[in-house]
């Protein structure tokens, strides 16, 4: 008999989550760093849904699991403000924006050539640089502030940046440089008197349900293939494709494209990939809802909008299931001494994960690829002063920067 306690009452509704991340879908643009520092500023800063430590510690944990890390942080943080349903509420109001664009650009409505130089989405990218920088500073002021954890996070910044010049696999450096972090805070960090309970990072599920939802993960991964191979192909195939992709690729979406156009080869052209891609680039949210575009045309499915939810579903269902399964025990193991030692060289390393990652591809792509750098880079300070000075909401942030961009670049 399970003799977990029952968790306790969500302090939110479903209908709340759902609010806050369509806001944010329909917003945040700039990719999965980016994603961050927006969801930073809703839930650590405006809300108070999070203390920047346990926010830290979510992101830590999508780190060691493949899939979209910002949208698994946004399917935690739904989860712990409304149970099940506060999940599927982030996941629907954070992913479906896109996905819908994107199925409406497979349809063919919206094509609009190569965007790449446009004004407003150079005023995009520019907004995505501020937000990130805001997100970066914040934590660095809270989760490496002593001469401990700043050591950490700058270690972390120096490996992120040269190994992927030296050919090592940037995914595997992030997996590395979190559990190295892990190990230096468990030896010489020595965590702030702050509790683990004062994070309100509650993990609202019983043990079985989520050794019931790390079953269904496996039981998928290992039974999808076996059912496409006994109907010779057919939907259980298409399914296996996208919920492939998302069980086993590890730093996000830009890694799993390259999967996707390998396992889509033959039923979507090159071109239309291409296409596809491009324009997956000037959408706000996670970049792994490129899956309905893809799903839309290809030929080993239904196509149209059946093949893109099926697509959807399938490649954003792995997230869902590990988030559930693997949190519970996550949370049980942050509340013990010698990890919150380790968690806190962790956190100090997911400081120097962001920084590392504002540089490259945030500032590099956002600035100093714009058609103007100077320009870009005067319109991300503007950005900046805006969301630090001013307390403009991001959103507000986001379109301004998008008409100032249009408007001037």
């Amino acid at each position: 008999m399970d003799t977990t306690p029952v968790p306790p009452r969500h302090p939110g509704t479903a209908g709340e989550v759902l609010a806050v991340f369509g806001r944010l879908g329909l917003t945040s643009f700039g990719g999965p760093v980016a994603h961050l520092g927006y969801f930073r500023t809703a839930f650590v800063t405006r809300r108070g849904w999070l203390s920047d430590r346990a926010f830290a510690d979510l992101v830590a944990f999508c780190q060691f699991l493949p899939g979209p890390a910002s949208s698994q942080v946004g399917m935690a943080v739904g989860w712990q403000r409304a149970g099940v349903l506060g999940l599927l509420a982030a996941w629907a109001g954070f992913t479906l924006p896109s996905a819908l664009l994107m199925l409406a650009f497979a349809y063919g409505v919206g094509a609009a050539g190569d965007l790449t130089g446009a004004g407003w989405i150079v005023g995009l990218k520019a907004a995505a640089v501020a937000v990130v920088a805001q997100a970066v500073l914040g934590m660095a002021r809270t989760l490496a502030s002593t001469r401990a954890t700043a050591t950490v996070a700058g270690g972390a910044v120096v490996v992120l940046l040269l190994a992927p010049a030296a050919g090592v696999p940037l995914p595997l450096v992030q997996v590395g440089v979190i559990v190295a972090a892990g190990a230096a805070g468990l030896r010489w960090v020595t965590p702030s008197s702050d509790t683990v309970d004062d994070d309100r990072l509650a993990a609202p599920a019983r043990t079985r349900t989520a050794v019931t939802c790390l079953a269904v993960f496996g039981l998928l991964l290992a039974g999808l293939p076996v059912l496409a191979a006994l109907t010779d192909g057919g939907a259980a195939a298409f399914a296996d494709t996208f919920y492939r992709a998302g069980s086993l690729v590890f730093g996000g979406g830009h890694v799993v494209l390259p999967l996707l156009q390998a396992e889509t080869a033959g039923t979507v052209t090159h071109d239309q990939f291409l296409a596809g891609y491009g324009a997956a680039q000037a959408l706000p949210g996670p970049l792994f809802t490129f899956s309905a575009y893809l799903g839309a045309l290809s030929t080993a499915g239904p196509g149209g909008a059946l093949g893109a939810a099926i697509a959807l579903v399938a490649v954003f269902l792995p997230s869902a299931l590990l988030v559930t399964g693997a949190l519970p025990f996550w949370d049980r193991l942050r509340r013990a001494h010698g990890a919150r030692r380790a968690l806190a060289g962790v956190n100090a390393g997911v400081v120097g994960l962001l920084a590392a990652a504002f540089y490259d591809p945030v500032f590099t792509q956002g600035v100093l690829a714009a058609p103007s750098p100077p320009s870009a880079l005067a319109l991300a300070l503007a950005a900046y002063v805006a969301l630090t000075t001013w307390k403009a909401p991001p959103w507000a942030v986001v379109i301004a920067s998008a008409t100032l961009g249009a408007l001037a670049l």
